[in-house]
């Protein structure tokens, strides 16, 4: 990769996805990411990383739905951006998510050393999240927050700069004059 393709990659990642989010209206997409493009050096190919939340049937008909759309994509594409050839574009579907909640999911196994029942944990792509237990070496917790000072309510028509409290000791600003 040369540091060309890898501009056009993150160029063509951006519009594509705000393409996504404000000109193609099929409720089969969902909720997609654009997570990566990758283009071939000569420019003429790029496959399109879409992550998307959902069934394994959900993101099926989402990438689908996306390859469907890539013609217009293209096109729009091609209005937008300044480059000599606008690539043909490749949906492929990013299960990075899926195997990063399968490691944190293992993790968790080790940690509790309990092995969990996985037999209907694979319909949802995104990790829940769980309370994190403390280990020894951890920082203390947070201390408590200090409550809030009082505020004086205003004197009606009168205006105060905001955060100064009516007794903070400054005196009262004068009136702009009039410009002429």
């Amino acid at each position: 990769m040369t540091q060309r393709t890898d501009r056009v990659d993150e160029l063509l990642r951006q519009e594509i996805g705000q393409l996504l989010a404000r000109d193609v209206a099929d409720p089969r997409i969902g909720f997609a990411t654009i997570t990566d493009v990758e283009t071939t050096p000569d420019l003429r190919h790029a496959k399109v990383w879409v992550s998307v939340i959902g069934t394994e049937a959900e993101r099926k008909a989402a990438v689908g739905a996306l390859a469907h759309a890539m013609p217009f994509i293209r096109h729009e594409l091609g209005g937008r951006l300044r480059i000599k050839r606008i690539p043909e574009l490749h949906v492929r579907l990013d299960d990075t998510s899926e195997r990063g909640t399968r490691v944190l999911r293992l993790l968790d196994e080790l940690e509790s050393g309990v092995t969990a029942d996985v037999s209907g944990l694979d319909a949802e792509a995104l990790p829940t999240p769980v309370a994190r237990l403390p280990h020894e070496g951890d920082a203390p917790e947070d201390p408590p927050v200090p409550e809030a000072l009082p505020v004086e309510p205003a004197a009606p028509g009168a205006r105060r700069r905001p955060g100064r409290r009516a007794d903070d000791g400054h005196p009262p600003r004068r009136p702009r004059r009039a410009r002429r």
